[in-house]
């Protein structure tokens, strides 16, 4: 075990194997991001003798967050003055973009563990509040008024659990925006199109060095 890392100190090993930069298509924001995944994925199980975690998503700018990211910074009205979360979080990119925009509350929610670590490193990074946990929070209402969900449609399991639940938020009038850059279990017959980026990517992640990535408004 590294003599910077233990068991409890999830801030200090990803400040320890990440760097501090510009995220691609919302330069804006900076993140503690990493070179590359498997060797984090297999530094993270080695330096803090914890078998069987999840992979690093969080230590990434993944296509569909960064295209949310642009437009809630592009389009700060979305956000402004209202209560957001933003789902299955990762590095807490569109989180930010939301407090930058305006918001008056941000939350972020990851199950894992190190993504709620890293949320709160890469929130004072970039000056802003924003209040994360590891909590499941699909199945409740906490009344946010903007619901933010990026690349959450990569598995059929969690795609059906989690587009229920925005459906049911957006039925009550909250504003869902999926970010997503073509994933397979994407229900576009319920979605509206907003925009379309080319987002830059990591090759070995995406296996493309540019995305396709839409901002979707999830229908009533």
């Amino acid at each position: 075990m590294s003599e910077t890392s233990s068991p409890l100190d999830r801030e200090g090993f990803i400040r320890t194997h990440t760097r501090l930069l510009p995220v691609p298509h919302a330069p804006e924001i900076a993140l503690h991001v990493a070179e590359e995944a498997t060797e984090l994925w297999q530094k993270t199980e080695e330096e803090l003798a914890v078998i069987g975690l999840p992979p690093p998503f969080w230590a990434f700018a993944w296509a569909g967050g960064q295209a949310l990211a642009r437009y809630l910074l592009d389009h700060p009205q979305i956000a402004a003055s209202r209560h957001v979360l933003d789902f299955a979080s990762g590095s807490g990119l569109v989180a930010i973009a939301a407090a930058k925009a305006g918001a008056a509350r941000v939350e972020a929610c990851d199950i894992d563990a190190f993504a709620v670590a890293a949320i709160g490193i890469n929130a004072e990074a970039n000056g802003v509040a924003v209040a994360a946990t590891a909590e499941d929070l699909i199945g409740r209402d906490e009344g946010w008024e903007v619901v933010c969900a990026g690349d959450v449609c990569y598995e059929r399991g969690m795609a059906e659990r989690a587009i229920a639940w925005l459906s049911a938020l957006s039925a009550r009038g909250a504003i869902v925006l999926i970010g997503d850059p073509g994933r397979s279990y994407l229900p576009k017959e319920r979605l509206e199109a907003l925009v379309t980026y080319e987002v830059p990517v990591t090759r070995a992640l995406e296996d493309a060095e540019i995305k396709r990535s839409s901002v979707w408004r999830l229908a009533r």
